[in-house]
């Protein structure tokens, strides 16, 4: 579900919304780099500042979901949509699937606005693709029939792994990623809700987490230590290149 095996030709024609998105980032990304146009231009416009977006340039809360602010930032979120957009895609449909991701973007940016200071300027996806990560959580919660335990558990686990890489990455809009996850948590939640699923998938993730503690806990305490080790210094090493 979460593996590419598709062409390039075929992906674009599977997944065309998921596809127009990249192409904007990419777009996007060229305009502001190639010194033939006015890079700085772009930024300016469509970055997401909020003073200028309290004065009036509301468009600043949809336009900074497809800016980045350089190569990595841009090639991780495409990276992470090429990934996670597809299945979601195929699932809830093209019209739906862009309403949830730009409906999601466009609530961490107000989120963003509403909490951070005036001054604050923010750019990237960040925020929409925590809104597909969400959607994916509400699926699992009330729609569960629809992924697989074993894609269901990915899921869990990158949307755990990303919220701790949220709070200990620098120059990361915290609230944005928050929101963006809430967000969408609530467009999948809200269509679907049923107390009986609700309360049966908080007991299979409960039952999940404990399980997973109880692996760990029966590994080799010097085999915990050394991964321990490799994923504190992998952290470093990734925060010192910021």
């Amino acid at each position: 579900m979460f593996t590419r095996t598709e062409s390039f030709r075929e992906f674009t024609r599977f997944y065309p919304v998921v596809s127009i998105i990249i192409a904007i980032h990419l777009v996007l990304y060229l305009l502001t780099i190639l010194p033939f146009f006015p890079n700085y231009w772009f930024f300016e416009t469509l970055s997401g500042v909020n003073l200028y977006i309290m004065e009036g340039e509301y468009w600043r809360l949809l336009t900074p979901t497809f800016m980045h602010s350089g190569f990595t930032h841009m090639l991780f979120n495409s990276f992470s949509l090429v990934l996670f957009g597809p299945a979601l895609e195929r699932i809830l449909g093209r019209g739906r699937f862009l309403f949830v991701y730009l409906l999601s973007g466009f609530i961490a940016n107000v989120a963003t606005l509403l909490l951070e200071p005036l001054t604050y300027i923010h750019v990237g996806s960040s925020g929409a693709i925590f809104g597909l990560f969400g959607y994916y959580i509400a699926i699992i919660m009330f729609r569960k029939q629809w992924l697989s335990k074993q894609n269901s558990q990915i899921i869990l686990t990158l949307c755990v792994i990303s919220l701790i890489m949220t709070f200990l990455q620098p120059n990361i809009n915290i609230t944005a990623h928050l929101f963006g996850l809430l967000g969408g948590f609530l467009l999948g939640a809200v269509p679907y809700f049923n107390k009986k699923d609700f309360t049966e998938s908080i007991k299979g993730t409960t039952n999940w987490a404990s399980s997973k503690r109880k692996s760990a806990a029966a590994q080799s305490p010097v085999k915990v230590l050394i991964w321990a080790v490799i994923i504190i210094i992998a952290i470093v090493g990734f925060l010192a290149q910021k």
